[in-house]
C-alpha cells in the first residue's frame, strides 16, 4: 500500500507545487559527483525530482516507486524519457549494477515493516558494483520533529497552476516511538473537494541503522549532518565491499 499524497492521481499532480524547496537533493547530487557516480538507482523516486536532475548532468538513472499516480507525473516531465521508471519496489528491480543507491526524503522512514526494510537494504545491496554506496537520511529521533506538525504551523494556501487554491494542514494522530502517524488534508478550492493522506514514518536511531546495514554486508563509510537540517536528520553513507 502506497500513501495517498503520492498514490491519488489529484494529489500525486500537485505534489512538487506543495513541496518546492528541495535544496535537500543538493547533498545527494554532491555526492554522485563525489563517488564519480555514472549510474544511479533511486529508490521511492516519486515524482522524479531526483532522477531528472541526475539525468541532466548525463547520468544514467533508473528510479522505482510503489505509487503509480506519482510515476505518471514523473514519465510526463520533460526529460522523463532519459529515465528508466519501475513501478514496484525494491524487489520488483531487474538485475543491476550501479554506482549509488539513494533513498532521498522521507523513503527510508517510510519503510515500517521491519521485513520490507531488510528486504530494501538487500535489493540495494544486489543493485550496487563492488565499492558502490547507498545513501540515505533519517530523521534524528531525539528532535522529536513530530511535535511541530500541528495544523497551527503547517496550514497554508497554495495557487497550483491549473488547479486554483490548494488549502493543506498536517495532523498527529498517534505517536507510539518508534512509530508516528499523521494526517495530511487537501482542500480544492475550485470544487470544494477535501481529499486526505495517512502515513506513518518509523524513527529509527543510528545504532540501529547502522547495526541493519552492517548485517546486510555493508561498511558503514560515515553519518553524516543534513546541511540544510543541521542536528535534525542522520545521512548514512554505506558501502558494498
Amino acid at each position: 500500500m502506497t500513501d495517498d499524497c503520492y498514490a491519488h492521481p489529484r494529489l500525486a499532480a500537485i505534489y512538487d507545487a506543495l513541496d518546492t524547496d528541495r535544496s535537500d537533493l543538493a547533498l545527494y547530487l554532491g555526492m554522485a559527483q563525489e563517488f564519480g557516480a555514472r549510474r544511479v538507482l533511486d529508490i521511492g523516486c516519486g515524482t522524479g525530482v531526483f532522477p531528472l536532475l541526475l539525468a541532466g548532468r548525463g547520468v544514467d538513472v533508473v528510479g522505482v516507486d510503489p505509487a503509480a499516480g506519482s510515476l505518471d507525473v514523473a514519465r510526463a516531465k520533460p526529460g522523463g524519457e532519459r529515465v528508466s521508471w519501475i513501478l514496484g519496489d525494491a524487489t520488483a528491480l531487474p538485475p543491476l549494477r550501479v554506482d549509488l543507491a539513494t533513498m532521498t526524503g522521507n523513503v527510508a522512514q517510510g519503510i515500517v515493516d521491519p521485513p520490507a526494510w531488510r528486504t530494501t537494504l538487500r535489493a540495494a545491496f544486489d543493485a550496487l558494483r563492488p565499492g558502490g554506496r547507498l545513501a540515505f537520511e533519517t530523521r534524528v529521533p531525539a528532535a522529536r520533529a513530530w511535535e511541530r506538525w500541528t495544523r497551527e504551523h503547517s496550514h497554508r494556501e497554495t495557487d497550483v497552476p491549473g488547479v486554483g487554491t490548494v488549502t493543506t494542514w498536517v495532523d498527529v494522530l498517534d505517536v507510539s516511538p518508534p512509530m508516528v502517524t499523521f494526517r495530511w488534508t487537501y482542500r480544492f478550492a475550485a470544487d470544494g473537494l477535501t481529499l486526505t493522506s495517512d502515513s506513518t514514518l518509523r524513527f529509527r536511531d543510528r545504532v540501529e541503522v547502522e547495526q541493519d546495514l552492517v548485517s546486510h554486508g555493508y561498511v558503514v563509510e560515515e553519518v553524516r549532518d543534513a546541511p540544510d537540517r543541521p542536528g535534525k536528520e542522520f545521512v548514512f553513507v554505506a558501502r558494498r565491499p
